[in-house]
């Protein structure tokens, strides 16, 4: 067996520059989607509820998708016909979301660019991981760490400028405004275009070849796994009976509505296992179940790290336009000037994270050489928790931006080091649907958050959006210390 050969820096370029793209668009939604829900009529309250089609639908899509790839090979590759389907659809998704005239319009084409957006970013993992021999990938995800801040720094800071170009920053009631519309249709584009470079500028190896390499399969340190197989009627009744008595608990004590998405979480889960246990096992369905079950050490640890790295920035991503507004500009309606002044610093505020994050991912192959890949990981999830409950304490929101320093530095290392340690743990025929798979631990804390939050935000935090960002701090802590029970090897970046 030999070692895939090294790749120049402008190849690993070339093959990560669709990422730029990529989140062009999912900057515009984070940074934005809350602020057309407001606009169009949504409560404080219902937010959240709103953000469940974006995590509901990379739950679906990813593992598909991935599952999908791995078993694909086209004239065009394995990867790269799902990278240009998922843009089409998202650009079509982009020019659409801001007309929407109602509110379930835009929660439905959330749905929409979500799903898309999931269809050209899960393979891009996969990707990396085929492409590149292991002491590379580090370099790999941190190069499309980089591409990422960029987008998002650009993409972010659109209405804030275009504001600042003389275009309309206000509208008339449930009307968006024209800075956020232009800045959709130029994100559009953007992300069109920059995955077309990477289609059309890169290659593929074949699915044989890529089983001739020494990395076809895990190092042994990374291969132990839990007990996969059929599952058995017991276990999927188990989940199916918790998600009802939650269910029932939740109906009992008139909890939140939204709590019902735990419960259904559960029994969603039930429900899948008997599917699998039904089902033949070259089904796709009991594959993934089979996969799912029977996923490497590395990764049942990782999973952990990722649940309250992925909590505390969809706190951050829901709440922080309404708790820069409320705190640091004084105002809660989103029709005034004061608020949608506040909301276009946020948008600052996201593209200075990404900016420091984009230089992050320049620094992380030099941290990883020194301190390793969990002991950088760990330095920078802590670096994003205290960023994050510094913003209760700062009261200019200028000096805001300091905290984004730290934010930025979690977000790359969440961008890339987990997938580097992940690639090393499994093998190269099902890197897509691993990637897939390991999405769940990233789309599990945001269901959690948006059914969570909105309760836990009117009975124990107050009613106050910044408690929201400490909560998401202190997870980032928690999630530094999960760091430490992933195993490691040495790199050399």
């Amino acid at each position: 067996m030999k070692s895939k050969p090294q790749l120049s820096f402008w190849q690993i370029w070339n093959m990560c520059f669709g990422f730029l793209g990529i989140q062009f668009g999912f900057a515009l939604q984070n940074a934005n989607a809350s602020r057309i829900f407001e606009t169009l009529g949504a409560s404080m309250d219902a937010v959240p509820g709103l953000w469940i089609a974006a995590p509901l639908t990379g739950l679906l899509v990813q593992p598909v998708v991935g599952y999908l790839s791995d078993r694909t090979w086209t004239r065009w590759g394995r990867r790269r016909p799902f990278f240009m389907l998922g843009a089409v659809l998202t650009t079509l998704a982009l020019l659409v979301m801001p007309n929407s005239p109602t509110l379930w319009i835009a929660a439905g084409t959330l749905w929409v660019l979500d799903a898309s957006i999931n269809v050209s970013m899960e393979p891009f993992r996969a990707f990396v991981g085929d492409q590149l021999a292991p002491r590379q990938r580090p370099a790999g995800y941190a190069m499309q760490s980089f591409f990422i801040g960029v987008g998002a720094i650009v993409a972010s800071l659109l209405p804030f400028l275009l504001a600042r170009w003389g275009v309309a920053n206000t509208a008339a009631p449930g009307e968006v405004p024209d800075t956020v519309r232009y800045a959709f249709y130029f994100g559009a584009v953007v992300l069109l275009a920059a995955i077309a470079w990477t289609v059309f500028s890169t290659r593929e190896y074949t699915p044989a070849e890529l089983a001739a390499f020494d990395d076809a399969e895990p190092a042994g340190a990374h291969r132990t796994a839990a007990a996969g197989g059929t599952p058995s009627w017991a276990q999927a009744a188990a989940w199916l009976l918790l998600g009802t008595a939650l269910a029932m608990l939740i109906a009992w004590r008139q909890g939140d509505r939204m709590l019902y998405v735990l419960a259904g979480l559960c029994a969603a889960y039930g429900v899948l296992l008997a599917l699998a246990r039904l089902l033949p096992g070259t089904h796709m369905l009991a594959a993934i179940v089979g996969d799912l079950r029977a996923m490497p050490a590395t990764m049942r640890r990782l999973a952990w790290v990722q649940f309250f790295s992925w909590f505390a920035l969809f706190a951050m991503w829901i709440y922080t336009t309404a708790a820069v507004a409320g705190t640091h500009f004084g105002s809660t309606d989103p029709q005034s000037a004061a608020y949608n002044e506040g909301a276009n610093w946020v948008g600052v505020l996201f593209g200075a994270y990404n900016c420091f994050a984009a230089l992050a991912a320049l620094a992380i192959p030099a941290m990883v050489r020194v301190l390793g890949l969990r002991g950088s990981h760990l330095l920078n999830l802590w670096l994003g928790g205290a960023g994050l409950v510094s913003l209760m304490f700062i009261s200019d929101p200028k000096w805001l931006l300091l905290s984004m320093v730290g934010v930025g530095f979690a977000w790359a290392s969440i961008l890339s080091l987990p997938y580097a340690l992940l690639s090393d743990s499994v093998p190269a025929a099902k890197m897509g649907v691993y990637m897939g798979i390991f999405n769940f631990f990233i789309v599990i804390p945001q269901l959690v958050a948006a059914s969570a939050l909105g309760f836990a935000l009117r009975a124990w935090l107050g009613g106050v959006p910044m408690h929201v960002l400490v909560l998401g701090g202190c997870s980032l802590f928690v999630a530094g210390l999960c760091v430490l029970r992933v195993p490691s090897r040495p790199e050399v970046v």
